[in-house]
């Protein structure tokens, strides 16, 4: 949640999908105070790996709908949003913010990765796909990971 929630707090400030680097690192290293300027800049990186940004030449463009998502009035992000997370870490993410319990996700693909003898990547994605939750990014990087 709070990495896309970090991602969608400047594209609901300024009410567009679109908005310059410039403009998403200002929002969130100086008007926010979230984060350094480096660190807004990672932040567009990790974002951008993990399917919420696309860049279009200087702009920025997000890839999901911001406006859907509810960034509290308190909400400050932690560090660890900071980190590359793995296929597998992005998936049980994507899990969780469509309302499921994190352990109990977890415990559901380990169970199906131990009844369909694949690896937890591809039981994640079958997890997930299973639950109506949107995946094709990392259902991707999965395939590649096989």
């Amino acid at each position: 949640m709070s990495l896309r929630a970090a991602v969608a707090a400047p594209f609901k400030s300024a009410g567009t999908d679109r908005l310059g680097e410039r403009a998403f690192v200002v929002d969130l290293a100086v008007d926010r105070d979230w984060f350094s300027p480096d660190q807004a800049a990672r932040l567009v990186d990790i974002a951008t790996s993990e399917g919420l940004l696309e860049r279009e030449g200087d702009d920025l463009c997000a890839r999901f709908d911001a406006t859907s998502v509810t960034v509290p009035e308190e909400f400050t992000p932690d560090e660890s949003i900071l980190q590359k997370r793995s296929t597998f870490e992005r998936i049980v993410a994507a899990v969780v913010d469509s309302g499921e319990e994190k352990q109990q996700a977890v415990a559901g693909i380990n169970k199906l990765q131990s009844e369909l003898a694949v690896s937890i990547e591809a039981a994640a994605v079958v997890y997930a796909r299973r639950r109506g939750v949107d995946v094709s990014d990392s259902a991707a990087s999965a395939r590649e990971d096989v």
